[in-house]
């Protein structure tokens, strides 16, 4: 099988979502490679983003193309369609790539250096999806996520609560500065506790360099703000008997997590090799077997579409920022990364993610739970 065949084959999928190769949108694939069809075709989602880092494709609007693919059911449509299904007989399908290849694990993600995402976030370094409701700009939007969640856990003064994942520590020092809480923060990367010290100086913000599962005290609140997308669907139930044990038994537990339209057991090739290494997003069904005979679920409310504006804000950040960090890194590292922001906010404009927040108690709140939206 030549590479015309697989140029073939690569054309003739893409035009089930009406995307053309070489053609004038912006959303068209301009190969500069000729290998790129091959390697599409027999390395699928990791041969598709390690040949746009090796520069073998571009896309004038990468967010676009993805959209596209996913909106239109890409899949679905290759296996109904006779003639690719044909000429693919053989040969790996899309999300069929030989798992050997991805289990090659990148740099640590959250300690790829805090001058990353100083010039790619918002002043107070939210890194998951802001809530864009009457907001303008980014600060704004993730300031508006920060006092939602905050009015979602009923905060009063005086109280502890627990913030598992806590990245730099942006919602403890916003909950510390306006709720008068006192926080204690836990994550697994030193360069978050470091800068996150820094950030929380001289508030009851207290952090820890420590794995979720050592954690054995009370707490009146507890958060996870994008932590459980790291955990695991073998330890979704252990994730949640660590939170009934350490939630009070009149306290609040709110999860703010990306979500899969189904139950997965780990994530595209890609992502884990370069961005998140054993990531992977819960289903609802997931979920609610981790969560059943602990928690009842007071509240859901998916805010998924907020996270495609948040992260194109990201992109842009990180593009008109390049130039003073870029001595960190090299060009494969900016077209990763570009990659990674635009696709991530193609798939979630799609709707193929979702961003849910989950209130939840130990034994209901009597007279039922009043939410905020």
């Amino acid at each position: 099988m030549g590479v015309s065949k697989y140029e073939s084959v690569v054309n003739d999928i893409l035009s089930l979502a009406g995307i053309e190769v070489n053609g004038t949108k912006p959303w068209d694939i301009k190969v500069r490679d000729k290998r790129f069809y091959k390697r599409a075709i027999t390395e699928a989602e990791l041969g598709f983003g390690e040949s746009y880092m090796d520069g073998w494709w571009e896309a004038e609007q990468i967010d676009e193309l993805i959209f596209r693919i996913l909106r239109s059911d890409l899949l679905n449509k290759v296996s109904r369609n006779y003639k690719v299904v044909l000429q693919l007989t053989g040969f790996w399908l899309i999300n069929m790539q030989a798992r050997h290849r991805a289990f090659q694990i990148g740099e640590r993600h959250y300690d790829l250096g805090n001058e990353l995402f100083r010039n790619m976030l918002d002043k107070r370094m939210n890194y998951s999806c802001a809530y864009w409701n009457n907001a303008n700009t980014l600060d704004e939007a993730q300031e508006n996520k920060l006092e939602l969640i905050c009015k979602k856990l009923y905060l009063k003064p005086g109280m502890k609560v627990l913030d598992i994942g806590c990245g730099w520590g942006a919602f403890g020092k916003y909950a510390s500065e306006n709720y008068y809480v006192s926080v204690v923060g836990v994550t697994v990367s030193k360069e978050q506790v470091k800068l996150g010290k820094e950030l929380c100086k001289g508030l009851p913000v207290e952090f820890r360099l420590q794995d979720y599962r050592d954690i054995d005290e009370k707490f009146d609140r507890i958060v996870y703000v994008g932590m459980i997308e790291h955990v695991g669907y073998k330890n979704y139930r252990q994730y949640f008997e660590v939170a009934e044990r350490c939630l009070n038994d009149n306290g609040i537990f709110l999860l703010h997590t990306i979500g899969h339209e189904k139950s997965v057991k780990s994530t595209d090739a890609w992502t884990h090799k370069y961005i998140f290494p054993n990531g992977m997003h819960p289903s609802i069904k997931q979920l609610g077997e981790a969560i059943e005979g602990l928690f009842i679920v007071e509240d859901l409310h998916n805010i998924g579409a907020d996270y495609d504006q948040t992260l194109m804000a990201w992109y842009n950040n990180f593009e008109s920022n390049w130039e003073k960090i870029k001595h960190n890194y090299d060009d494969r590292f900016f077209r990763m990364w570009k990659y990674f922001l635009l696709s991530s906010a193609g798939s979630f404009r799609a709707r193929h993610n979702q961003v849910w927040q989950i209130v939840l108690t130990k034994k209901g709140i009597l007279g039922g739970y009043k939410t905020f939206r």
